[in-house]
């Protein structure tokens, strides 16, 4: 490099002039993009590497959401975009900044959700020096590496020049196909360089259901004895692409604009299900995709599904399944002896808009790549021309074993114990929060429960994390929701080991404005994984928090709340939770309530072969 002398401008080699502000720079062209692109939000954290794009944020519509950690940004960024049904977009710094962001990223790249990360990175001409921050030893300003494994794409941008086209195609890629994270990586000193502003441009219209394709899956569901619809978490209707965050959409036969698919998906399907009066299953992130009071509706299969539910996916002989990907514990780790016995006795019609999916765990007879929404509304016109079907047997076995379920949870739930059974908690929050709600679990009981046992409103929502099953993703994650549903009640439904992991999310929601309620549930423990240690080890170890006298310990959320400028509540008899809960929907203030809870594991009709595992291993 050319040595500078004391006294002239260290910059001048970026094209930027001492002072001058450069408001021609890479990253104001990035913001103004990102504008352009419908972005609301930026989450993420300051570093050297990124400041350049926040003083660009500066003077834009756009509102920067600072965080104290980066997975607890990444987990916020995410929750927005589940609940905004468009791409989440986070900011982090080189190194550290970028590793500390990796389990909230992997966590929404799992469970398909459309994030798009843009982090700083060292300066491109001291790459392979080892500068500050850089991660090397066994590659040199590699970062980009760490996420190739779960992101849909990774671009390293080398020119200001390109970073605009780079940002074009993250944004659809994130959201094209089967949406997920992608990462665009930036050295420090292109940020600061000049560039002029990226156009935006067309795309093309997500790939419809053929007329004669359809027309076969709806030939096969009608003359099925025992036809199943497992859906999957794609057809969630915030899942559909928004036009505004993709620019225009352009039908690739005609050259014309065309409107996004219509929110009708869901009405679609249960017109399909009702014409042929066929059951409907759903996965763990499907809950609530479809109401769960609907005649139809079985609910989930696999591992904490209902009895009934695996027993007639044992014996369909004909399964339509959209949007899934037959995941272990709504596959009974895949045991025919359990869920699913599918390319044994039963036919797989798949649907998905990802080719790896089609016959990845069972073989499929038809398989099609398609966008799922427009798929159900192919299907459910095709069905109109076979007779309508009736079963009125099947209806009267679903609503007794449905109705059973949750009037044997509430019944549970009028338990007056002190600590709270878990289905006391549940039966007060479902009477407490307006049906609009929405439900943020992280995971334990607060998410395998509320799927399996809580009857979600029509006009509820459940969000939880899937794929990776992140503990710690609940407190951040309902911010992001609550940023992007502001005038909705929101909860994040968690347990203390969850809350310990992101405390960073009660500051957060201060900061924010957003009034979260965060409902600890309190169990002193790791309780999930404490129950299978004793169930199938004799003790548990390990899993329990103790303090040094080996006494149960825990936090004080609720001083913690207060200490942030949140509200606090602990409750020490069973009526004041829901006393404390419906005071905090009032008050649309950030409130954390500390409810201590026993230790009960959730039932589990179906398997897991870790169980096997066990078993084999000790015989017990």
């Amino acid at each position: 490099m050319t040595e500078r002398s004391e006294g002239t401008n260290m910059y001048s080699h970026l094209g930027v002039e001492a002072g001058e502000g450069g408001r021609n720079t890479a990253a104001h062209a990035l913001v103004a993009q990102l504008e352009d692109l419908g972005v609301e939000y930026v989450f993420g954290t300051c570093g050297h590497t990124n400041i350049a794009v926040l003083d660009a944020l500066a003077d834009s519509s756009i509102r920067f959401v600072i965080a104290r950690h980066e997975q607890a940004a990444a987990h916020a960024a995410d929750g927005y975009a589940r609940a905004r049904g468009k791409p989440g977009v986070l900011l982090v710094h080189v190194g550290p900044g970028l590793t500390n962001a990796t389990t909230g990223v992997m966590t929404a790249a799992l469970d398909s959700v459309p994030l798009v990360v843009i982090s700083g990175d060292v300066p491109s001409y001291y790459h392979g020096r080892h500068p500050h921050q850089e991660i090397n030893l066994h590659a040199d300003a590699d970062q980009a590496s760490i996420f190739r494994p779960f992101v849909k794409r990774a671009w390293n941008v080398h020119r200001a020049e390109d970073l605009g086209r780079a940002v074009e195609r993250a944004f659809w890629t994130a959201r094209s196909g089967r949406p997920g994270a992608v990462l665009v990586n930036v050295p420090m000193d292109v940020f600061s360089r000049p560039a002029a502003p990226y156009p935006p441009i067309s795309h093309a219209a997500p790939p419809d259901l053929p007329e004669a394709t359809a027309e076969l899956i709806a030939a096969t569901l009608a003359t099925a004895d025992r036809p199943l619809i497992y859906l999957g978490g794609g057809l969630r209707e915030d899942a559909i692409a928004d036009p505004a965050t993709l620019g225009p959409v352009v039908d690739p036969a005609t050259s014309s604009t065309v409107a996004g698919p219509a929110k009708s998906s869901t009405a679609a399907l249960l017109a399909l299900a009702e014409h042929l009066d066929i059951p409907i299953a759903h996965s763990l992130m499907a809950k609530g995709a479809v109401p769960d009071a609907h005649p139809l509706v079985l609910g989930m299969p696999g591992f904490w599904g209902l009895e009934l539910t695996n027993a007639y996916a044992r014996e369909a002989d004909v399964v339509l399944a959209l949007a899934t990907r037959f995941a272990e514990t709504d596959a009974s780790s895949w045991d025919p002896r359990y869920t699913w016995r599918l390319g044994e006795s039963g036919r797989l019609i798949q649907i998905d808009i990802d080719p790896a999916e089609i016959g990845r765990n069972y073989p499929a007879e038809i398989g099609a790549v398609a966008d799922v929404g427009l798929a159900v509304k192919a299907l459910a016109d095709a069905a109109k021309s076979h007779a309508a079907r009736s079963r009125p047997e099947l209806r009267k076995q679903i609503h007794e074993a449905r109705s059973g379920l949750f009037a044997a949870s509430r019944e549970r739930g009028l338990s007056e114990d002190f600590p709270l059974r878990p289905e006391r908690i549940l039966a007060d929050l479902r009477s407490s929060i307006p049906a609009d709600a929405v439900l943020v679990t992280d995971v334990g009981w607060n998410k395998n429960g509320v799927a399996q046992c809580y009857e979600l409103p029509p006009e509820g929502r459940f969000i939880t994390p899937g794929g990776a099953s992140t503990m710690g993703f609940g407190p951040a994650a309902a911010v992001g929701v609550q940023l992007a549903q502001p005038d909705r009640t929101v909860v994040a439904l968690i347990g203390d080991g969850g809350m310990s992991a992101q405390l960073p999310a009660v500051p957060l929601a201060v900061e924010q404005g957003a009034p979260v309620v965060f409902v600890v549930m309190n169990n002193r423990s790791h309780g999930t994984i404490s129950d299978l240690q004793s169930a199938y080890f004799g003790r548990s170890h390990g899993c329990d928090f103790t303090d040094a006298a080996g006494r149960p310990y825990s936090p004080d959320f609720a001083a913690l709340a207060v200490a942030c400028g949140a509200d606090g509540h602990t409750v020490s008899t069973p009526a004041e939770f829901g006393a404390a809960l419906r005071a905090a929907v009032a008050n649309r203030r950030p409130a954390v309530i500390d409810v201590p809870m026993v230790n009960e594991p959730v039932p589990t009709p179906g398997h897991w072969n870790i169980k096997d595992i066990y078993q084999g291993f000790f015989g017990s």
